[in-house]
């Protein structure tokens, strides 16, 4: 019996590691992000430092991803609201391949930003094992909150969550 109950915890402790496993590099909340090339997809490339000065809404998604196809319109409605004028809002792709996500931006357009991030260097550096991700960036570039899954970001409960995190005017 105490070799089972043994057996049983080990498993449970080796299952707890699995689930709360990080990407490699990942900059965990409360910590800046640090610098990166983004490879622009519906723009020019940018890096990461020059969105500084202004907090920051990035999601990340790739086309194939239904729950990033559900959330895109809300984004967009976020971007165009009160709430998105105080913010820049961007996203990140991480298809394989810029065609697949061009399709997708001509599905859904948007009119922030998106990159690419083929080396997966964004995707691993933000955390994103699941998508899409969601992640609320202060000025100075530390991460004060991150969102896995769907959100309908233009909703009140969103609104409040994110002029709550990030500071902003009401």
């Amino acid at each position: 019996m105490k070799t089972v109950f043994s057996l049983i915890l080990l498993c449970l402790v080796a299952t707890t590691n699995l689930v709360a496993a990080k990407t490699p590099g990942e900059v965990e909340v409360g910590s800046v992000l640090r610098e990166a090339t983004m490879l622009g997809l519906s723009g020019p490339s940018r890096q990461l430092s020059q969105y500084r000065g202004k907090p920051l809404i990035i999601n990340v998604w790739a086309s194939w991803c239904g729950p990033c196809q559900q959330e895109m319109g809300s984004l967009e409605r976020l971007a165009r609201s009160k709430t998105g004028q105080q913010v820049t809002l961007i996203g990140i792709s991480t298809d394989d391949y810029p065609e697949a996500a061009r399709a997708f931006l001509k599905r859904y357009p948007t009119s922030f930003s998106h990159y690419i991030d083929q080396q997966l260097l964004l995707e691993n550096m933000l955390g994103a094992a699941q998508l899409p991700l969601t992640l609320l960036v202060d000025a100075q570039g530390r991460v004060l909150a991150k969102h896995v899954g769907a959100q309908q970001w233009d909703s009140p409960q969103a609104l409040r969550f994110i002029g709550k995190t990030l500071r902003l005017k009401p």
